[in-house]
């Protein structure tokens, strides 16, 4: 079970690397890590358990989080209309986007930083990525508003960024040019 010590925190040199593709079909490794990877997430949802092992929320993870410098995500989590997002993704890719773009009021968060990093940040308002799944079938996903933040959140962490570098660093509450409303997505 991966817990917060196995989380890596800014400063760690992996997070900055250029994580490696994971060569096709997956080992039975690199499945396991990724089940395990969203394990964490369910478990860091669940209160009881959060509680027990001292889990901080998360609704995405990247291998590189974990210290495994491969290209696999895990994304779990609700959009604001209820809708469930579950993905285990292997060599994820964003293939096209919207001009539009989009960013979260509070700003964003992230499990390898401990420490609230005040500022927009700019995300595409749309996504589509391109990817394999756990049995190594791709899949396509057309993301909007919070899942598509959160997916290029994460693929960040695959090229070596973190949220608070696309933070505008003269205005950090600039908004970010093209921006459309939830709303309207």
């Amino acid at each position: 079970m991966i817990t917060m010590d196995d989380i890596i925190r800014e400063g760690n040199p992996i997070l900055r690397q250029i994580a490696k593709d994971v060569v096709l079909p997956a080992s039975d490794e690199e499945k396991e890590q990724l089940k395990a990877m969203l394990e964490f997430l369910k478990n860091s949802q669940d209160e009881e358990i959060a509680k027990k092992y001292h889990l901080r929320a998360g609704i995405g993870l990247a291998a590189p989080q974990i210290a495994i410098s491969k290209r696999m995500i895990a994304l779990f989590l609700d959009d604001d209309n209820g809708k469930h997002f579950e993905y285990m993704l292997f060599n994820p890719k964003i293939v096209s986007h919207s001009i539009e773009n989009t960013y979260l009021e509070g700003g964003e968060g992230c499990l390898s930083v401990d420490r609230e990093v005040p500022g927009f940040v700019p995300r595409h308002a749309r996504v589509k990525v391109k990817a394999f799944d756990i049995d190594g079938k791709p899949v396509t996903l057309r993301l909007k508003g919070y899942p598509a933040i959160a997916i290029q959140h994460e693929i960040d962490h695959l090229n070596g960024i973190l949220f608070y570098d696309h933070i505008n660093k003269d205005d950090p509450f600039k908004i970010p040019d093209h921006v459309v409303q939830e709303e309207e997505l």
